[in-house]
C-alpha cells in the first residue's frame, strides 16, 4: 500500500469503528489487563546507530553537527561526508549472530512478560519489512525482517509482543547535514534523509522547542502523512499489543494525526479481539486515552491508572557502545519494586551489539533479575497497589531522567503490593542484614475493625526463617528467627485473616 492508500484506510476504519478521532471517544479506552498484570517488560534499541559503537544512539544526528565530537569521530574513521555518510553504515550492519529465539529465552528467564523492540528509531531505518520505504532491514543491512522474527519468537514463548516508533523525530534528526556539503543534500537519498528540515530552533544538539514547528513549516504535511501511514502499517502487519512513542509527538501539529491513529489502532484491535495500549510521554494524551510513560524516572506516589517507566541497563546510552556504563542489578530491582508499588510497569532496555549478540554485562543483569523474580514474583505479578505505596526516609525524585539521582535505600524503606488475601511488604535494603521490620503503615487502630488482622507471615524464599507478628497501635512489628541478609529487596508475605 502507498501512503495515500493507508490514510484513506485509516479514515474508513474510523468512520465504521466504535472509536472516533476525538479525545472523548478515545478516553473510553481501557488499560489492558495483560499490562496491569505483567509488570516487567524488555525494551530493545538496536539498529544501524550501533555500528560505530560510540557515544550513543543519537550518533547519526550529532555526526552531522559540525564541531561535535561525533562529527570529528566519523570523519576520522570514514572520511568526507559528501561521499560517505550515515547511509553507508547500513551495509556494515549485517548482524551475523542475531538469533531472535536466543534473545527471547534470555528475556523470559529474566522474568519479563512483554517485549518492545524499536521498529524505527529517529534515524529513519525501519527494522522490519515495509512497503513504504526501501530503507529497511529486510531489503538492506542484515536482509532480515528483524521485527517479524522477534514477534514470532516472543509469541512462541508466551511473551506479549509490543513495539515502538520514533519516526516523529526524523523530521529534524539529520538536519545538521543541510548546513554543509554532505550526502544529506543529495537528492538520490531524499527518501532516507528527507525531510531533515533545518532551522535555527531545531539546530541544537537536543531541540527543546517542541512548538516552533507548525503546520506551515516546510514539508511537515508530508512528514505527518508518512508518519501516520508507517504507524498504520506496523499495526496492520505486526499487530503489537502496545505501541510506544517517543517525546516529539507532543508537538501540536501531531494532535489531529494522533487522534486518527489512536482511533485506528483501537478499532483494529477490536476487530482482532485483543487488548492494546499506546504509551506516551509528557502531556501528549488525556489521562484516560492512553498509558503514561516516564523515561528514566519514577513517580513519587500512586497513579490511579497503570503507567510505565522505561529505562536502560546502560546509564549513558540506549544502544550499544564500547564505553557503556551499566547499572547494578540490585539497584534496578529496588527501583522496579518502587515502581510496581505505585501502579507502574517497568520496561528495561537492552542494547544489543552490532553483530546481534547481547553483551555479557547486560546478560548478567537480566539473569540476576530473573533469579530474584523466581523467588519474589509472587509479590509482583498480578498485584495491585495497596492503600499506600510504602514508607521510609528516602525521597524519590519525580519525573524524567531522575533514575540515577536518588539516595540509597535504607532498612526503613518499605514498599507494598497486594493480591487476594495477601499484602506484600518489600524491605528495600537488607545489605547489612535485617532481623525484622517495623511496618508503620499497618499500625493498629483505636477501635476494633480499624486494624488489619494478619494471620501469618513468611519471607519469600526463606523457609528456614520464622516470622513472629506483634501488632500494636503504632506499627505492625515483625521479628525474624534469624537475620536475613541480601543485596536485593526482601519480600515478606502477609496473609490476612
Amino acid at each position: 500500500m502507498t501512503v495515500s492508500e493507508y490514510l484513506a484506510k485509516v479514515d474508513q476504519v474510523n468512520e465504521q469503528g466504535r472509536y472516533k478521532a476525538d479525545w472523548c471517544s478515545l478516553s473510553a479506552h481501557k488499560t489492558p489487563a495483560w499490562f496491569q498484570d505483567a509488570k516487567l517488560g524488555i525494551f530493545i534499541h538496536w539498529g544501524v546507530f550501533c555500528v560505530p559503537q560510540a557515544f550513543n544512539e543519537w550518533y547519526p544526528r550529532h555526526m552531522y553537527r559540525e564541531g561535535s565530537p561525533e562529527h570529528a569521530d566519523f570523519k576520522k574513521r570514514f572520511g568526507d561526508m559528501k561521499h560517505f555518510g550515515y547511509k553507508d553504515l547500513i551495509p556494515l550492519f549485517t548482524a551475523p549472530k542475531f538469533d531472535a529465539e536466543e534473545w527471547m529465552q534470555l528475556f523470559q528467564e529474566a522474568g519479563a512478560k512483554y517485549v518492545t523492540p524499536v521498529a524505527e528509531h529517529h534515524d529513519g531505518f525501519q527494522m522490519y519489512a515495509s512497503e513504504l520505504s526501501r530503507w529497511n532491514s529486510a531489503q538492506m543491512g542484515p536482509h532480515r525482517n528483524v521485527l517479524g522474527e522477534l514477534k514470532e519468537a516472543a509469541e512462541k514463548r508466551g511473551l506479549v509482543f509490543c513495539t515502538s516508533s520514533h519516526r516523529a523525530e526524523h523530521y529534524w534528526f539529520m538536519n545538521g547535514g543541510r548546513a554543509f556539503d554532505s550526502d544529506v543534500n543529495d537528492p538520490a537519498y531524499d527518501d532516507f534523509y528527507g525531510p531533515a528540515v533545518y532551522n535555527d530552533e531545531l539546530k541544537d544538539a537536543l531541540p527543546r522547542d517542541l512548538y516552533s514547528v507548525n503546520i506551515q513549516s516546510p514539508r511537515i504535511g508530508e512528514h505527518l502523512d508518512n508518519w501516520l501511514a508507517r504507524c498504520a502499517e506496523i499495526v496492520d502487519v505486526y499487530r503489537p499489543a502496545m505501541l510506544y512513542f517517543d517525546w516529539w509527538i507532543a508537538n501540536e501539529v501531531f494532535r489531529p494525526y494522533l487522534k486518527r491513529f489512536a482511533a485506528y489502532y483501537y478499532n483494529r484491535a477490536e476487530e482482532w479481539g485483543r487488548e492494546v495500549t499506546i504509551c506516551y510521554k509528557l502531556n501528549t494524551f488525556p489521562l484516560d486515552a492512553a498509558t503514561f510513560d516516564v523515561e528514566r524516572g519514577q513517580l513519587s506516589g500512586i497513579r490511579m491508572r497503570p503507567w510505565q517507566t522505561d529505562t536502560a541497563i546502560a546509564v549513558n546510552s540506549w544502544g550499544y557502545t564500547k564505553n557503556n556504563e551499566f547499572k547494578r542489578a540490585e539497584d534496578i530491582v529496588a527501583d522496579f519494586v518502587d515502581i510496581v508499588s505505585k501502579n507502574g510497569c517497568f520496561m528495561l532496555n537492552v542494547g544489543p551489539q552490532p553483530d546481534g549478540t547481547i553483551c555479557k554485562e547486560e546478560r548478567e543483569v537480566l539473569q540476576n533479575i530473573g533469579a530474584w523474580m523466581r523467588v519474589n514474583g509472587e509479590g509482583i505479578y498480578g498485584t495491585s497497589p495497596w492503600k499506600v505505596f510504602g514508607e521510609g526516609p528516602t525521597v524519590i525524585p519525580e519525573g524524567q531522567f531522575t533514575d540515577t539521582g536518588r539516595e540509597a535505600f535504607t532498612p526503613e524503606d518499605v514498599r507494598y503490593t497486594c493480591k487476594g488475601d495477601h499484602i506484600y511488604a518489600f524491605l528495600l535494603s537488607a545489605k547489612e542484614g535485617v532481623d525484622g521490620a517495623v511496618l508503620r503503615s499497618l499500625a493498629g487502630g483505636e477501635i476494633p475493625g480499624e486494624s488489619i488482622l494478619v494471620e501469618s507471615a513468611h519471607v519469600l524464599g526463606r523457609e528456614d526463617v520464622e516470622v513472629r507478628i506483634s501488632p500494636a497501635k503504632d506499627a505492625l512489628r515483625l521479628s525474624f528467627s534469624k537475620k536475613v541478609q541480601s543485596e536485593y529487596p526482601v519480600c515478606v508475605s502477609l496473609k490476612i485473616k
